[in-house]
């Protein structure tokens, strides 16, 4: 038997007709209906809340206005749609049909997803973006061991290179190279002694370095990184404040505002500098690390979390319907509620 959905809401005399039309038709074409109130569900409401009546039957899908011949005709075709795959034993078509009957562990996971994924994103980026800040104060603390992993972790994922890094507990927040002319602070050379990183083994001695009780301690992660991490836990807390309401960043502003920034900032610098060496050695100073990551990571995050709230948000449709109509499994029905 074929299972059909009628999207609905109270006062609606179309619902009313549409509901009467397909009792009417249970004896010619027999059929589970479920009838469902589009607004006790807020992703049913955005989907359907200004077409209904709406009926989908399998793959077919009516939305108002439309009459008993159209709902015949189509609950017909998906009838004949029904006993053509049952008659050709596709294993895959069972099971596809065995599992719309229940509520299985994995629907329950997908549904709980499907509404909690932002969280869950939040709480990862926080802890991705919280442990290289962790790394200092443990050092602070004199609990070098859990700091030491923390750096060497984030080693794999970050050049950590001292001059382009915060430091916490000390005399600056940053100690840059001389040569990218930050007026009013110690360079890195100045207060550590340990040169401006032209050479390989100063390079490694920058990324090495984790500071001291006089400059501080660095954080686990660059400048750049940081501000990219906490530009996208930044929107993502906005973007579930604002009811995950906020419409996609389009395509060309995300190039403008997030990519291009830090593509000229970040690829300027490469280029200039050993080993490529292309034009005057050049190197970016934190404020443009801060701005262009902050930017990438904020207009990234408002590109891509609006259109994954999209899938979503049709997952958790689909999951709804069918929760409401395994808990209804009846010929006819009054409307369900979530």
């Amino acid at each position: 038997m074929i299972n059909v959905t009628l999207y609905s809401r109270t006062d609606c005399h179309l619902c009313e007709q549409a509901q009467a039309d397909l009792v009417a038709l249970q004896t010619e074409i027999p059929h589970n209906l479920t009838v469902i109130d589009v607004d006790s569900n807020p992703d049913l409401r955005r989907a359907y809340g200004v077409e209904v009546p709406v009926v989908e039957v399998g793959p077919y899908k009516l939305r108002a206005p439309f009459d008993l011949q159209e709902l015949r005709i189509t609950l017909m075709a998906a009838q004949d749609r029904r006993e053509q795959l049952d008659s050709l034993g596709d294993a895959a078509y069972k099971q596809t049909v065995q599992n719309s009957q229940s509520w299985s562990s994995a629907d329950g996971i997908a549904y709980w997803l499907s509404n909690h994924y932002l969280a869950l994103f939040n709480f990862f980026v926080l802890i991705y973006l919280g442990l290289p800040v962790l790394a200092p104060v443990l050092m602070k603390a004199g609990l070098e061991a859990p700091a030491w992993v923390i750096y060497r972790v984030y080693s794999t994922m970050c050049h950590q290179l001292a001059f382009r890094s915060f430091f916490l507990f000390g005399e600056q927040l940053d100690y840059p190279r001389a040569v990218a002319g930050v007026k009013g602070l110690l360079t890195f050379a100045q207060a550590t002694g340990l040169g401006e990183g032209t050479t390989a083994q100063e390079l490694i001695a920058a990324r090495t370095f984790v500071g001291n009780e006089v400059i501080g301690y660095k954080v686990a992660l660059c400048e750049r990184d940081v501000s990219i991490w906490g530009g996208l836990l930044l929107f993502g807390v906005i973007y579930s404040l604002t009811g995950r309401r906020l419409p996609a960043l389009p395509w060309y502003l995300w190039l403008v505002i997030g990519i291009i920034p830090i593509g000229i900032d970040g690829v300027s610098q490469l280029l200039s500098q050993p080993p490529f060496n292309f034009y005057v050695f050049r190197e970016s100073t934190p404020l443009l690390r801060v701005l262009t990551g902050g930017l990438f990571g904020v207009a990234t995050a408002w590109f891509g979390y609006p259109m994954t709230e999209e899938a979503m948000a049709e997952t958790r449709r689909i999951m709804a319907t069918k929760r409401l109509r395994l808990r209804t499994n009846l010929p006819t029905s009054k409307p369900a509620t979530s």
